[in-house]
C-alpha cells in the first residue's frame, strides 16, 4: 500500500510507505523528501505542508516532522520563511553543456530499394472510404475478423487481380494477410507441415525472406539469376519463390520460356510456386505482363499487397492460393492468433469497389515514371559511362558503374553527399559460387527513387548523381 500527503494548500505528493511506517520514520521521511526535491517532484519554490498537516496525513508525531524540516533547512534543501512557512529551496543549475558541432553533411535521403513515397497517400479518398466503410459495417463485422479476411475484401481482391493481373481467382481462394512477409511465413509453415524440406530462392532478394524460410525449417536452394531471370532449369526443391514480373532487385523479368518451364515443373512434380508480384502494377514502358499464376493456378500462390501503392502502414496484403492450401493457411493463422486489421480491410474493399485504388495506382505510376526518367537523364548527362539495367518498372534502378569502379566506393560517396543507397551485392544470398552473372564484378548499385517526398526529390537526385559522378571519377 502506498501513501500520499494531501494538504490544505492543495499539494499532493507520493511518498513511499517507509516514510510513515518504517522502523526509523525520521530517517525514512528525510530520504523521501530529499528524493522528491532531487527528482523534481517537489519543485523549487513550492510551499511544503505544515508539520501538523503532514504528521496527520502520515500518522506520525508532529515533532518528528518538525525535526525533519529543521534538518532539511540546515542542509539547504528547504527554506524557512518567517511568517510564511517552509518552502523548497532553489537548487544550483548545472552548467550548460557546449552545443554539439554542426553537421557538415545533410541528413541522409533514404534511397533504398522498394520504399514508396508515403506522402502520395490520397488522403481525401482515404478519408471518404473510411467514413463509408465505418457506416457500412454491420454488427457481425464489428466482432473478430475472419482469419482469411473480410468476405467483401476477398471478393474485391479476386475481381481486381483477375482484371489487372490476369490471375485466376475466386473469392474463396483469397487469404488476406498483413503483407508479403506474413504471406511467405504462412506458406512456408504450410509447406513444412506437409513434409516439404527445400525451398528454392533467387540468388538476389531480401535476406528477411530467406530468413523467414529458414525459420520455418526449410533448407534453401539458391538459383542463379541472369538476363532472363532465375535459372529455373536447375530446380531441385519442393517449392520455389520467384519475382517473375520484375526480379528484385536486378530488375529483369522472367523470360517467357522460363515462365512456362516453371509452371510445367510444378505440375509434373506437384511442386508449389510462390509468386511475389513485386512491382507488378508499376511498369512504365508498356502494360504489365500478366501474372505467372494463370499458367498453373493449382500450383501457384499469387502474393500481392496494397502497401507499396498506398502506404506500408495500411498493413494489408493477400494470397490467392490453391483450394487445398487455403484451409491450411487458415489453420496456421488460427494457431498463431493472427488477424489482419478489420477496419483497414473494410477501407481497402471500398477503395477497390469504387475504383479509387485503380485511379491512385495510375497517378503514382505517372509520378514514379517521371522520377525514374529524371534519374536516367541526369545519369546520362553527368555519368555517361554508367548504365541502367533491368526493366523500366518499380521503385528503384540498378546502376552499373564503369569498369574499375567498386559499388562500395559509390555507397561511401553517397553517404558523403547525404544519400543512402545500397550495393547490389548486399542482396545476394551468402552461398559460395552463386553469382549468376548479375553482379560478377561488384560494380552495381541499387538506387531507389520512391521514398523522398516530391518536394525533396530534386535534392535527393542531385546528391545521388553527384555521388556516382565522384565515384566514377
Amino acid at each position: 500500500m502506498t501513501e500520499t500527503w494531501a494538504t490544505r494548500a492543495g499539494l499532493d505528493l507520493f511518498l513511499a510507505p517507509e516514510a510513515a511506517r518504517g522502523a526509523r520514520p525520521r530517517r525514512a521521511l528525510e530520504d523521501a523528501l530529499r528524493d522528491a526535491v532531487r527528482t523534481g517532484r517537489l519543485a523549487a519554490g513550492t510551499r511544503v505542508p505544515s508539520s501538523r498537516s503532514l504528521a496527520a496525513d502520515l500518522g506520525i508525531a508532529r515533532n518528528t516532522v518538525a525535526e525533519v524540516y529543521g534538518q532539511l533547512v540546515a542542509e539547504g534543501w528547504f527554506e524557512a520563511r518567517v511568517g510564511s512557512g517552509t518552502w523548497v529551496g532553489e537548487r544550483p543549475r548545472p552548467a550548460a553543456r557546449p552545443a554539439p558541432p554542426e553537421r557538415t553533411t545533410r541528413p541522409a535521403a533514404d534511397l533504398r530499394a522498394g520504399l514508396p513515397d508515403g506522402t502520395q497517400l490520397p488522403r481525401s479518398a482515404w478519408t471518404a472510404a473510411t467514413r463509408r466503410a465505418i457506416e457500412a459495417l454491420g454488427p457481425g463485422e464489428l466482432g473478430y475478423t475472419p482469419r482469411v479476411g473480410l468476405p467483401r475484401l476477398r471478393e474485391e481482391v479476386a475481381e481486381y487481380v483477375a482484371r489487372t493481373r490476369g490471375v485466376v481467382a475466386r473469392p474463396d481462394d483469397v487469404v488476406v494477410t498483413t503483407g508479403f512477409s506474413e504471406t511467405l511465413a504462412l506458406v512456408c509453415a504450410a509447406l513444412r507441415a506437409s513434409g516439404a524440406r527445400r525451398l528454392a530462392v533467387e540468388a538476389y532478394g531480401h535476406e528477411r525472406h530467406r530468413a523467414i524460410a529458414r525459420a520455418a525449417g526449410l533448407d534453401l536452394q539458391v538459383l542463379p539469376v541472369d538476363d532472363d531471370g532465375a535459372r529455373v532449369d536447375l530446380l531441385d526443391a519442393d517449392a520455389v519463390l520467384l519475382t517473375p514480373a520484375h526480379q528484385f532487385p536486378t530488375g529483369v523479368p522472367l523470360a517467357p520460356a522460363r515462365r512456362v518451364a516453371v509452371a510445367r515443373w510444378a505440375e509434373a512434380t506437384d511442386g508449389l510456386v510462390v509468386e511475389d508480384d513485386y512491382d507488378g502494377e508499376l511498369r512504365y514502358d508498356r502494360r504489365p505482363v500478366g501474372a505467372l499464376q494463370a499458367l498453373a493456378p493449382g500450383h501457384v500462390v499469387y502474393a500481392g499487397t496494397a502497401n507499396k501503392a498506398f502506404a506500408p502502414s495500411l498493413g494489408v496484403g493477400w494470397a490467392v492460393a490453391p483450394g487445398w492450401l487455403v484451409a491450411e493457411l487458415e489453420r496456421i493463422r488460427a494457431d498463431r492468433g493472427v488477424r489482419a486489421d478489420g477496419l483497414g480491410q473494410a477501407v481497402l474493399a471500398d477503395l477497390l469497389a469504387t475504383h479509387a485504388y485503380d485511379r491512385h495506382v495510375r497517378r503514382v505510376r505517372v509520378a514514379y515514371r517521371e522520377r525514374r526518367d529524371r534519374l536516367a537523364a541526369a545519369l546520362a548527362s553527368r555519368v555517361p559511362r554508367a548504365q541502367l539495367r533491368g526493366l523500366p518498372a518499380g521503385l528503384h534502378v540498378v546502376v552499373e558503374l564503369p569498369d574499375g569502379v567498386a559499388a562500395s566506393a559509390a555507397v561511401e560517396a553517397g553517404e558523403r553527399h547525404g544519400v543512402l543507397f545500397e550495393a547490389l551485392a548486399d542482396f545476394r544470398a551468402a552461398v559460395p559460387g552463386i553469382v549468376g552473372g548479375a553482379d560478377a564484378d561488384g560494380r552495381c548499385v541499387v538506387v531507389g527513387f520512391g521514398a523522398p517526398p516530391a518536394h525533396a526529390y530534386a535534392a535527393a537526385l542531385e546528391g545521388t548523381v553527384a555521388a556516382l559522378a565522384e565515384a566514377a571519377g
